[in-house]
């Protein structure tokens, strides 16, 4: 991000801007010849990042050197994408290059990493070199290490504030804004676009901010993009939340709370998840989003983020603590976690699930319909003028009469048209079972990897169809679920895991019921 900076005279020579068409993720990035007339490049050799100064605009970058001057001449300051989206000037602007000093808030990563506790001061000035892309990769996994071997409460809700007025602050006319989440890990978990329509149909506020997957095969803003489009701004999601009452949007696009999304970036690597950092995570967000009551979902399944009710009573008191610190109702339930949710893994077949319990139709996923419908009515309950006890019939009559698909459709119609059409992969293969028995286990963290190999969610038609679920009877060379793909390349790899291990466990009698509630 930029950082203003008082233009200061110096004698050091400038550079022309010019963009590079390179995809850096979320690291800013320069370039500069090899032969620039003016910079050697071997003095920036000791110095992890450099200060580009263009005006009275900042920039911190990793500097990289070619030898190709058709990408950047001598004269010339290229930028990758972000660093150039960032910066906000157009080409053959004058830039001049010095290194970066490090920044000051690293001192309270060291004394993070020596076991000291970090004051509400220290970790906001932490949070404020975050979002100016001040840390490099390396010292952002420093922080991410040091908070995860042990962060006080104090400490989560420090984080959690620095986080939350970050970025974009959502601030609604309604005194309720209803909202839920779930900490993810499920395949096929679809819920949210189901609930919010529900809920929307109803009355109640639900202004809906989602991610994109990391390292999963979809996430909420992927499944929704298949339908419309999620990469509005927060002009136009206020448009469509006083006209439908409820959005499903791209929370990336919005830009709440922006050192989640970098912290997160560097977290998946590592597959560091620790509790603490995760509450700081959902709820600076929500408090961004102006939610008032939150309903937070904890699939719980050996296979899942959360694996004991032990975990989970853990988790929820962390959410509660934190609610009540910033004024938000806080409700916790736990929910079968043991195996996917619907029948569709991938964005195409996650939203064709969904449109299937949306239109009522025969042949929908019992299993996410029950949830869905289960999720809206404890929404559906905080509305003071709905008697007790009656959220759930309200929840069924709503999806019954069509009045949540038509809430859908308004919604749809209102963030508009999706960027690409999607179709289902062309490519497909039948994973079988390999014995006679019962289903007695599947792998959630399995089946996500193979539909992600497959090609999802970047190709929003890769997946997996499933056919059987835990307690199922099968015979030898039943399908057990499908891939589908795209692409040859991922095609082939789905396959190939797949029959290394295809995560379906088949025993000769059932295990036992472990299901929660």
């Amino acid at each position: 991000m930029m950082v203003s900076a008082k233009t200061s005279e110096t004698c050091r020579p400038s550079l022309k801007l010019r963009f590079v068409n390179l995809d850096t993720g979320r690291e800013n990035v320069a370039v500069i010849s090899r032969r620039s007339q003016a910079l050697r490049p071997d003095v920036f050799r000791g110095f992890s990042r450099v200060q580009i100064q263009c005006g009275d605009k900042t920039l911190l970058a990793t500097l990289l050197i070619t030898d190709d001057e058709t990408l950047v001449g001598t004269d010339e300051l290229g930028l990758a994408a972000p660093a150039f989206r960032r910066i906000s000037e157009p080409e053959n602007a004058r830039a001049t290059v010095s290194p970066a000093p490090p920044p000051k808030s690293l001192d309270f990563v060291r004394s993070k990493i020596q076991g000291d506790v970090l004051n509400p001061a220290e970790i906001k000035t932490i949070v404020d070199d975050l979002i100016n892309h001040r840390y490099s990769e390396l010292e952002i996994a420093a922080f991410l290490v040091a908070t995860a071997r042990l962060m006080t409460s104090e400490e989560m809700l420090s984080l959690t504030s620095s986080m939350a007025v970050a970025g974009t602050q959502l601030r609604w006319q309604q005194p309720m804004i209803v909202d839920k989440h779930c900490i993810g890990g499920i395949p096929g978990n679809r819920t949210s676009m189901i609930v919010v329509p529900i809920v929307a149909a109803h009355g109640l506020t639900m202004p809906k901010t989602s991610s994109r997957a990391i390292t999963s095969p979809a996430g909420t803003a992927d499944t929704m993009e298949v339908l419309a489009k999620v990469d509005i701004n927060p002009d136009r999601m206020k448009q469509v939340v006083e006209t439908c009452g409820g959005c499903l949007v791209w929370g990336g696009h919005v830009n709440l709370s922006p050192a989640d999304d970098i912290l997160i970036s560097v977290e998946r690597v590592l597959g560091l998840d620790t509790i603490e950092q995760m509450v700081a995570s959902i709820m600076s967000k929500k408090i961004a989003a102006g939610v008032t009551h939150l309903l937070v979902d904890i699939p719980i399944g050996s296979s899942s983020k959360v694996r004991t009710p032990a975990e989970a009573l853990r988790l929820r008191k962390l959410f509660e603590l934190v609610g009540d610190h910033f004024g938000i109702a806080v409700e916790v339930v736990t929910t079968e976690g043991r195996q996917p949710i619907g029948c569709g893994v991938g964005p195409f077949l996650e939203a064709k699930d969904v449109m299937a319990v949306l239109e009522n139709r025969p042949d929908a996923p019992q299993d996410l319909r029950e949830k869905s419908l289960n999720l809206a009515a404890h929404l559906l309950e905080y509305d003071p003028a709905l008697r007790g006890g009656t959220g759930y019939a309200r929840a069924l009559e709503l999806l019954e009469s069509g009045a949540a698909l038509q809430k859908l459709q308004s919604i749809i119609a209102a963030q508009g048209e999706p960027p690409h059409p999607v179709n289902l992969g062309q490519l497909r293969r039948d994973i079988v079972a390999s014995k006679d028995g019962i289903i007695n286990g599947i792998d959630c963290l399995r089946i996500n990897r193979i539909a992600r190999i497959a090609g999802a969610p970047i190709d929003k038609g890769a997946g997996i169809q499933i056919f059987r679920k835990i307690g199922d009877r099968v015979a030898k060379g039943d399908p057990l679920y499908r891939i589908f793909a795209s692409e040859a390349s991922g095609y082939d790899l789905a396959v190939r895991a797949s029959c290394e291990q295809d995560g379906i466990s088949i025993d000769h009698s059932p295990s036992v019921d472990v299901r929660t509630s």
